[in-house]
């Protein structure tokens, strides 16, 4: 199946609107001050800094417990064609791609590194 842009971003914001909602009530504000932008693939630049272009997502930015120390605000990139590909175009399984991805990359800015998300199933 294939899907359109504006459809992969729709399912994209619903998932991570319904993630919000489950989180504690002081990490969902924390949360939500975050700016999630969507990308088909790691661009051209990203990729000349060490991005693979398979990858899912990314968080940028100074972590939550260093905030004020970076100059570029703090953000997670969701690569929606990458997802969608790693989902075999099934849109169920899409918007499980898309929670452990958002939640990974969020992980990071709560200041967790691959290990302890690993620890907790968000590899």
């Amino acid at each position: 199946m294939n899907m359109d842009w504006e459809r992969l971003q729709e399912l994209a914001l619903a998932e991570i609107e319904a993630v919000l909602l489950e989180l504690p009530e002081p990490l969902r504000e924390e949360a939500r001050e975050l700016p999630v932008t969507f990308e088909p693939r790691p661009n051209e630049g990203l990729q000349a800094d060490g991005i693979e272009i398979d990858t899912l997502g990314l968080f940028t930015g100074a972590e939550f417990v260093d905030e004020g120390r970076e100059v570029l605000p703090s953000q997670i990139i969701l690569f929606l064609e990458n997802l969608w590909e790693m989902a075999e175009g099934v849109p169920e399984v899409f918007r499980e791609e898309i929670r452990t991805t958002f939640l990974h990359e969020l992980g990071h800015f709560f200041g967790l590194d691959e290990d302890e998300l690993t620890e907790r199933g968000l590899e």
